[in-house]
């Protein structure tokens, strides 16, 4: 990236706006947002057949009004997650330090890599430790708390605060309103009219193709601007 310097006279108020707008097109030089939202994307598509296909334990059984409720782990899955999310976000920082040294810029990459990996091994530990606490999660009627909460500790859950820290990290209003989006989404959540119970063991695919197709359109949205934007 070049920049011409235009003399600013000694205006102060000229100087501070030439200052501003460096700054500005420099945040532009950085971001890669189509990246991490692909690289997301590819990982939340790969576990459908993980859940589909992975090792169900059932555990801590108990009578209810209507039959009974057990607590059911996939051992496999969370394995996945752990992997995948850490690798992912080690493809996303190298590509973002690779596009800066291409366009001779900084990359605020790490605090957002950080964050992510920090929520991975958050998604590994606080789950456990939750339903320890509040067995209720596991009833036949659990609260709006442990269900939002849930939600929130879920793999697309945690992508959508990942990705808020990344909207601050690069002042982008777009990638904001994009992820408070995605966020409803997935903690609403929608579903077009999928029950629980339907489709026997692809019953976790639904969710995890409405958040992957939501990262994916994403992604291909933000590379359209960006490739609009670079062509001016």
């Amino acid at each position: 990236m070049t920049t011409d310097s235009v003399p600013a006279s000694g205006d102060p108020r000229r100087l501070l706006a030439e200052a501003r707008d460096l700054a500005r097109r420099v945040r532009l030089a950085q971001r890669v947002t189509w990246l991490p939202l692909l690289v997301l994307a590819l990982v939340t598509f790969g576990a459908i057949p993980v859940y589909r296909f992975g090792h169900r334990v059932v555990s801590d059984c108990h009578v209810v009004a209507d039959g009974q409720v057990c607590k059911v782990e996939f051992q496999a899955v969370g394995f996945y997650w752990l992997v995948a999310m850490v690798v992912a976000y080690v493809v996303i920082a190298g590509g973002y330090l690779r596009v800066a040294r291409t366009r001779g810029v900084g990359a605020r990459v790490w605090p957002y890599v950080l964050t992510g990996v920090a929520l991975v091994v958050l998604f590994s530990a606080v789950p456990p430790a939750w339903i320890f606490r509040d067995p209720t999660v596991y009833t036949n009627h659990p609260s709006a708390f442990s269900l939002f909460l849930t939600r929130l500790l879920n793999p697309a859950g945690l992508i959508g605060l990942a990705l808020l820290v990344l909207a601050w990290l690069e002042r982008h209003v777009a990638l904001l309103l994009y992820t408070l989006g995605y966020l409803a989404a997935v903690l609403v959540p929608i579903n077009f009219g999928w029950g629980a119970g339907w489709g026997g063991r692809w019953g976790d695919a639904p969710p995890l193709v409405i958040s992957g197709g939501l990262l994916l359109l994403g992604s291909a949205g933000f590379a359209l601007a960006q490739r609009l934007r670079r062509s001016r």
